[in-house]
């Protein structure tokens, strides 16, 4: 915690940087990033304004893009401290190398400063340049300063007093060094890595298990090599799922900070940079698309080229049309099947392909259901942020949830007829249990929507329910019945 200073008679302008010390983040990086996902075709004009200058590039940027002030993740205890400041009748100056048109819209939303000094005009207020204004305005030592990153080191050395905010232990070191450290205090950001990893959301890759499932529903779980390339379809799918998941998050960022719980995410919070992102994504996509064309056959990379185009459609713009949002979600879950099918080159059952697309559509809907509950509950009537969806809608998504999956229980009960069938298990009709077991789980899982409890994507609540562990283990228990019985 930032130490109050001495009575306010003998207070000396506080001079706060912006970028990485006020907010967690960088109003570059989010100004670039908007660009970038609003105007992805010029995208090339970043690079001419870069070669222009960097002030030429933030100017610009400012310019073309709009950012929300209210919602960027500000350093909570810093605030408190500079509120506590102010009231003590200190002087406050924002010292920024952020465009003065974003510096002046956080200042504004704020009210805390009485000053702003950014960058405009052809200067690019960091660093040294910093430093001579404010010892211009100020004299030498005749200011304190508030930073987090190395290029405030110059300005630290003309400042009365030093308080930094930063994780860098060695520049603690260097400003102690100076003989003028107030303060140090380490935010509350984690490391890059992770938030990186938490970004990449690892725990979602048990939905990639689906790539086994037409190994089992061919029953080659007893063949190495396609065991082998199995394994390998999900790796690579997990890699192109953390990279689409990474994506979708950059996109989402403005919405998410406006989510109770989604403006957690390591973006959203500013735990993690916006520029990570940027770079992470792309090499863990081609790392992916490197590992399929190396490994497996060139059908699962059609699968694959399809899945990451059909992600990318959702993340800018399907998801935020009714009902085609929904059907995409079922489609995905779908193609991690179909891809399966393609990595072990067993032809796709149109039985699977029509109980994939019921069962997943009917989740998909409970998972808009449930935002929907939510903000209904929350009093919202407006439309969801991102979304096509309103609370009033909530009875019309629940009947087509209900109705996709009691349909996916109808292709189960119509594949146990199938000549195919007969051929595979030595008594089909033993796999009719599976049928009261699926409409149990399924209603259950509505039950517990309508109910408000299903505060989770429903596939991993699957996976933490005790429930539905049991169901699935009879599921295996009547299908290995229906393989054994003669």
């Amino acid at each position: 915690m930032i130490p109050l200073s001495p009575p306010a008679t003998t207070l000396r302008p506080l001079v706060v940087d912006l970028d990485g010390t006020l907010i967690r983040t960088d109003l570059l990086h989010e100004s670039a990033s908007r660009f970038l996902l609003q105007r992805p075709l010029a995208a090339p004009r970043l690079l001419a304004w870069l070669a222009a200058g960097k002030s030429v590039l933030k100017t610009r940027l400012a310019q073309s893009v709009a950012l929300d002030a209210a919602v960027l993740p500000y350093d909570t205890e810093l605030l408190a401290w500079l509120r506590a400041q102010k009231e003590q009748g200190r002087e406050l100056v924002l010292a920024t190398a952020s465009h003065r048109l974003l510096a002046e819209q956080v200042a504004q939303h704020l009210g805390l400063f009485d000053t702003v000094l950014a960058t405009e005009d052809g200067s690019n207020l960091r660093a040294h340049a910093k430093r001579d204004v404010l010892v211009a305005r100020y004299g030498e030592r005749g200011f304190d300063y508030v930073g987090n990153d190395w290029p405030d080191l110059p300005i630290f050395q003309s400042a009365a007093a030093a308080h930094v905010v930063s994780r860098s232990p060695r520049l603690v070191e260097r400003v102690r060094a100076l003989g003028n450290l107030a303060s140090s205090r380490v935010p509350a950001t984690g490391s890059p890595a992770a938030g990186l990893l938490k970004a990449a959301r690892p725990h979602q890759w048990a939905k990639n298990l689906l790539v086994f499932v037409p190994l089992l529903a061919a029953h080659r779980y007893g063949d190495t090599l396609a065991v082998a390339q199995a394994l390998a379809a999900f790796v690579v799918l997990s890699l192109a799922a953390s990279a689409v998941y990474l994506l979708n998050d950059l996109v989402d960022v403005a919405d998410d900070r406006h989510h109770e719980r989604k403006r957690l995410r390591p973006f959203a919070a500013g735990t993690l940079s916006l520029l990570h992102g940027w770079l992470a994504w792309p090499l863990l996509l081609a790392l992916a698309f490197a590992l399929a064309a190396w490994l497996l056959p060139g059908r699962f990379a059609a699968a694959l080229g399809c899945y990451g185009v059909l992600t990318a459609a959702y993340s800018f713009h399907l998801k935020r049309v009714a009902v085609v949002d929904v059907l995409t979600l079922a489609a995905l879950y779908t193609l991690r099947i179909i891809a399966g099918a393609a990595a072990i080159a067993v032809p796709m059952s149109f039985w699977l392909l029509s109980f994939s697309m019921f069962i997943f559509l009917s989740l998909a809907l409970i998972k808009r259901y449930s935002e929907l509950r939510a903000a209904r509950d929350a009093g919202r009537e407006a439309a969801l942020r991102g979304r096509g969806y309103s609370p009033q809608d909530l009875e019309m998504v629940s009947s087509l949830g209900a109705a996709s999956g009691y349909m996916a229980v109808l292709v189960l009960a119509l594949y146990i007829q199938d000549s195919h069938t007969a051929a595979l298990y030595g008594e089909p009709r033993a796999i009719w249990l599976a049928c009261p077991l699926l409409l149990y789980w399924i209603s259950r899982a509505w039950l517990l929507t309508h109910r408000g409890q299903m505060h989770q994507d429903p596939v991993l609540f699957a996976l933490r329910d005790r429930a539905s562990w049991v169901v699935a283990a009879l599921f295996v228990v009547v299908f290995a019945l229906a393989k054994l019985m003669p």
